[in-house]
């Protein structure tokens, strides 16, 4: 019953380290300055697109 214990243990930390580098991510995501966002989504919007694909709404 022993090892049961450990398994479990060792999927419970698996999951916090995922959580950690999610978090991390989240971070590094969220670092952008607003200008920074505004120049990406103004280089999206003149970036040309396929003739398949009509812009949402």
């Amino acid at each position: 019953m022993r090892w049961w214990k450990m398994l479990g243990l060792a999927g419970i930390m698996g999951v916090a380290a995922t959580g950690v580098v999610i978090a991390r991510a989240e971070r590094r995501r969220r670092a952008y300055t607003p200008e920074e966002i505004r120049a990406r989504l103004r280089e999206r919007v003149e970036s040309p697109r396929p003739d398949d694909v009509s812009p949402k709404a």
